[in-house]
């Protein structure tokens, strides 16, 4: 916890901390590596992170039953559709910018090299603006070409694009890479606290002075956008000599200060697009083959199956900055431990989350979503099923990352959405939306495999290279 009141830190510590020999102090206090283990570190970071996701998961509980209750079934599959499709869209258009300053920032911050690392931020902050102009194409021609094979009713088109072209326009993977690799997962969890709490109170106000589809949709857009503006906000004022608009115009600079980054930005975006066809495509695939009310109950199932696990997001991003850092700062010995201790953390996690799903998942659907969702059981199984299988892996893919092995993770995900696809094509006929759950289960089975092996041979070969090397 912050031991000086945030004035008073931000006048002495503009970064919220500084680094000395290879040890970082932080706006919580001493982080030395001689009495703090990485994995203390980490799990620091995590803690924080449970703290805001645990009150993010109350609300989003909340306002998740006020949405399926006042819409009823039909309803909440075409917010489904429209807000899995803005989830889709965004995973394509994001460009993952925030491993790339997480990547090659920690070492610029590590040497206090701000000028680096703005320009690499803005950068980031450019290839976002980009991404986000294409987005928009893809959601015209998505909305307004295909709308009739999503089920989608058309006085909902015009408001489902204006949503999306919102949610494409509220990036925030530059901030966010910035915040991380400043190791600031505090302020990040602050921010990330208005979206749960807004959504909260926006549909608290809504379902008392009126339930609408489209009041939901404009709240959440808002809402949204608010904390883009923040985070960029906060990012400035955690790191004023790196973050500023003067590094606009060489920002570009950065492809050669950081070497092999084009490589890095193309495999990991394209190994993140392939993950976000695992993780929203069944939705949508749901909506196109069986039908809208049956993607507002998948739709239910797979928000419980990704907050029962919501653990592996936030050791995700605690693991891949900790990772990273690691990799420059720490011995290889130390980095392996980091990683070993991450996975059987992550593995035992997954367990429980399986545990939990089966013994409660059914009460939890019919007391979200009333007694015509509690079909939604048979879905939630093998989705949480899935979700454990990544929680499982969840230091998998920062290993393969932080050694220059990004293209082993894309051929992991691509091997985990073929294997996903065949099942789906295998089991939707026969048993429908439950089918095309299990698709994502095997998918995330196969995918777990494939990444643990690439990963362990990885650290191996890393061990046989040290061992090989002269000493001196």
């Amino acid at each position: 916890m912050p031991h000086k009141s945030g004035r008073e830190q931000a006048r002495s510590l503009p970064f919220g901390w500084h680094w000395s020999k290879g040890a970082m102090m932080g706006a919580k206090g001493p982080d030395n590596t001689g009495t703090r283990s990485l994995l203390s570190r980490m799990l620091t970071n995590v803690a924080w992170l449970v703290g805001g996701k645990g009150f993010g998961a109350v609300c989003s509980l909340v306002y998740l039953a006020i949405l399926t209750r006042s819409l009823g079934l039909k309803d909440f599959g075409h917010f489904a559709l429209i807000f899995g499709t803005s989830q889709a869209l965004i995973a394509i258009a994001e460009f993952q910018t925030w491993r790339v300053v997480v990547k090659y920032g920690v070492e610029h911050v590590h040497q206090k090299d701000w000028g680096k690392f703005g320009r690499l931020s803005m950068m980031a902050g450019l290839l976002d603006v980009i991404g986000a102009v294409i987005g928009c194409g893809i959601a015209y021609v998505a909305f307004y070409e295909f709308a009739d094979a999503l089920e989608l009713n058309p006085t909902l088109i015009d408001t489902a694009f204006w949503f999306n072209v919102a949610a494409l326009w509220a990036l925030v993977s530059a901030p966010t890479g910035i915040v991380r690799a400043l190791d600031r997962f505090d302020m990040a969890v602050y921010i990330e606290a208005i979206v749960p709490l807004g959504r909260l109170l926006a549909a608290i106000t809504i379902w008392l002075t009126g339930p609408s589809l489209v009041l939901f949709l404009i709240a959440w857009a808002v809402i949204d956008l608010l904390e883009a503006a923040i985070y960029w906000i906060v990012a400035r004022r955690l790191c004023p000599q790196a973050i500023r608009l003067s590094h606009l115009k060489d920002a570009f600079k950065a492809r050669e200060e950081n070497p092999g980054f084009v490589r890095f930005f193309l495999v990991t975006y394209a190994s993140a697009t392939v993950e976000a066809v695992f993780r929203h495509g069944p939705l949508l695939a749901v909506g196109y083959l069986v039908g809208t009310s049956a993607a507002g109950l998948f739709r239910l199932a797979n928000q419980l199956a990704q907050g029962l696990a919501k653990l592996s997001s936030l050791l995700s991003r605690a693991a891949y900055a900790e990772i990273s850092r690691a990799k420059v700062a720490s011995a290889a010995q130390e980095f392996r431990k980091l990683a070993a201790q991450t996975s059987k953390i992550a593995g035992a996690g997954g367990a429980l989350v399986v545990l939990l799903a089966v013994a409660l998942g059914g009460q939890i659907m019919a007391l979200l979503g009333g007694d015509e969702f509690r079909g939604g059981y048979v879905i939630l199984i093998p989705l949480t099923v899935a979700a454990s299988f990544e929680l499982a892996g969840v230091a998998f893919e920062p290993v393969l990352h932080s050694t220059g092995k990004a293209m082993l993770s894309l051929v992991s995900r691509l091997v985990s959405v073929f294997a996903a696809t065949a099942a789906l094509f295998a089991l939707v006929g026969p048993y429908g939306s439950p089918g095309i759950a299990w698709a994502v289960a095997i998918g995330g089975a196969v995918g777990y495999v494939v990444m643990g092996i690439l990963a362990v041979i990885t650290l191996r070969r890393m061990d046989a290279e040290e061992a090989a090397a002269p000493e001196g």
